[in-house]
């Protein structure tokens, strides 16, 4: 019978007291993190050797090389910080100078416009050029607008006599893109860089493929919807042009021009996605951006198409990209998708990110599994014995998160809920079918994850080609679960290792559930994208299916294998409380609560 595990010290102290055989060393599996209440985390380097030495980890030298090159990052990190703060407060001025002197541009302009000389003007110089041009074209085929675009550029143009061009960012430290095999320790290295930026730079975000792309495909959706109802432009017009001495003919120029400016600036998109919401910078903050970016991947034409535009600008302004994949920046993209595009991608990622391999083949997590048989997460197979363990395992926790278990709903993404059957003080449990046999995707298991520390599934399948879209959907939920750090607790129908069957019968590939992710409210879906950029004719763009039918789903096998295998490990389990965002935000709260009291403290003593 499998030992039963109990998690009252994971949920009351926040650690497990274990020994671990020194046969079982791992090197894949994110740190455990340092007291939250602690100043300052020690570097990656420190944290590194500090585990090797307690003999969690065995010495590897391609993580040490990873390690050292992501500490010479942050010792750079504290100067450039300092830097941007510095950049920003004359960024600040320039742009408010510079506004000012638009508007003033603008009154000028408006006030020619009410005595009429403008209109006389312009409409002169309207004739001549349609008549100049009446012989070479028809009316109707001149662009709209032209003149709107003239009078924009002439006025930047003096903007920049008068006020000086944009301050110039400082050179900004290069960051690191590192790649390897599946269970190299990739993610467990960028953690505790991730970790140890904390104090240094004040704007830092850490996120995972799916979750990036869900929320930029929401971020774009608002700024679509808000362009569309045009009501962020109304207001920004009327806060200051209805009072101005003007009749309402100018006004209406004024506000046209105005319009102009903000339809400009949002015709492209994605940069705009990436300064509001990649970054998380609220106007007038200051300092520098970091952002570490796990699992990079290139799936379909949107992924290549938002990477691109939004790493790129991201760059540009001066953040530092720390990422992770399974492959080089150069074959991200094996199936030549809008390959310009992809190609600039790369010359961006070369030139920013110093690129580094970890180069070891062997997989950390698996050497857990081959060494040990005290998997006390994972009961299997679905027969009497291993059932009850499971039940006897959700009973425990339960007891210790003290509650009532009930149903509950979780917001999701595009402005849907996900209902949990079973829920208490953090802890969920579901069925497989539940969450993997019905038409729901990252969003939904995003959500999960961040609400809930400890999941339960219950009654998962030996995964074949005849169920590819829930292996697809597991794997997926997995990915969430392990990378916002959840305590997982599984009833299978076999081993880990025997989990998925259907490889060699195919490919594990479910278009419907990237699909389903947008389809609310009328919004522009993600699948209208991939058509725009597709290169087959109807149905699934032929890309995606070809690309994600042979190496990239075995990549996705893997890797769900070895999060599982770590998910029971001692030293991943150390880190729930520390890492899972259930226990940040009390953490937060409980940091608020003691300011607002030392403040009121403080007030009284004085």
């Amino acid at each position: 019978m499998r030992r039963i595990f109990s998690i009252s010290s994971l949920l009351n102290k926040g650690s497990i007291q274990r020994r671990v055989s020194n046969k079982c060393l791992i090197n894949a599996i994110r740190p455990y993190s340092e007291d939250l209440s602690s100043p300052k985390s020690p570097g990656p380097l420190l944290q590194y050797r500090k585990l090797v030495e307690q003999g969690r980890l065995q010495h590897d030298p391609y993580q040490e090389r990873v390690a050292l090159a992501l500490e010479n990052l942050l010792g750079r990190l504290e100067q450039y910080e300092k830097e941007m703060e510095d950049y920003h407060i004359k960024l600040a001025e320039w742009e408010k100078n510079r506004e000012t002197e638009r508007r003033k541009l603008l009154m000028e302009e408006a006030e020619l416009n009410q005595r009429g000389d403008l209109w006389t003007s312009v409409n002169k110089r309207k004739s001549e050029l349609l008549e100049r041009w009446s012989f070479r074209r028809k009316s109707e085929d001149i662009e709209p607008g032209v003149g709107k675009w003239v009078s924009y550029l002439n006025r930047e143009k003096k903007l920049d006599s008068l006020v000086g061009r944009r301050p110039t960012a400082p050179p900004a430290p290069k960051g690191l893109y590192i790649y390897g095999n599946v269970g190299s320790g990739k993610t467990m290295l960028m953690d505790m860089f991730y970790s140890a930026t904390e104090g240094i730079v004040r704007h830092r975000q850490r996120f995972h493929f799916h979750e990036a792309m869900l929320k930029i495909n929401e971020a774009m959706h608002k700024l679509w919807k808000n362009q569309v109802e045009e009501k962020s432009i109304q207001s920004s017009i009327s806060s200051w042009i209805m009072n101005l001495p003007f009749d309402m003919k100018a006004k209406e120029w004024l506000a046209a021009e105005e319009r102009y400016k903000q339809e400009v600036q949002m015709k492209n998109i994605l940069p705009a996605v990436a300064d509001k919401f990649l970054v998380d910078r609220q106007a007038g903050e200051r300092g520098a951006s970091i952002l570490c970016f796990d699992e990079i991947q290139a799936v379909d034409v949107f992924a290549i198409v938002a990477l691109s535009g939004i790493v790129s600008r991201l760059l540009s302004t001066g953040t530092v990209l720390v990422s992770t994949s399974n492959r080089a920046p150069k074959d991200l993209n094996q199936d030549g998708m809008q390959r310009e595009i992809f190609l600039k991608f790369v010359n961006k990622l070369e030139k920013h990110c110093e690129i580094i391999l970890v180069g070891s083949e062997v997989d950390y997590r698996r050497q857990i599994a081959q060494r040990s048989v005290d998997k006390v997460h994972y009961f299997w197979p679905l027969d009497g014995t291993a059932l009850k363990e499971f039940e006897k395992m959700w009973c425990q926790v339960i007891n210790q998160a003290g509650g009532e278990v009930t149903s509950s709903t979780v917001p999701v993404m595009f402005g849907r809920t996900l209902e949990v059957p079973q829920s208490c003080n953090g802890v969920a449990r579901f069925t497989f079918d539940y969450l993997c046999g019905r038409p729901v995707g990252a969003a939904d298991y995003i959500a999960v994850a961040k609400s809930h520390h400890t999941v339960f599934i219950s009654d998962i399948p030996v995964m074949s080609m005849r169920i590819s879209d829930k292996a697809r959907r597991f794997i997926t939920l997995i990915d969430e679960l392990y990378n916002h750090h959840c305590c997982l607790f599984c009833s299978a129908a076999t081993s880990i290792d025997d989990l998925f069957q259907g490889t060699e019968e195919g490919t594990l590939f479910d278009l419907e559930s990237f699909q389903f992710e947008t389809e609310t409210e009328g919004a522009k879906l993600r699948r209208d994208v991939l058509a725009e950029g597709s290169v087959s004719s109807g149905g699934a763009p032929a890309g995606i299916t070809s690309m994600l039918s042979g190496q990239e789903e075995m990549f996705a096998f893997r890797r769900a294998v070895s999060r599982l295998i770590e998910m029971q490990t001692p030293l991943y389990l150390e880190g729930v409380r520390s890492l899972h965002p259930y226990f940040q935000r009390k953490h937060q709260s409980f940091k608020n609560c003691s300011y607002s009291a030392s403040t009121v403290h403080h007030q009284v003593s004085h």
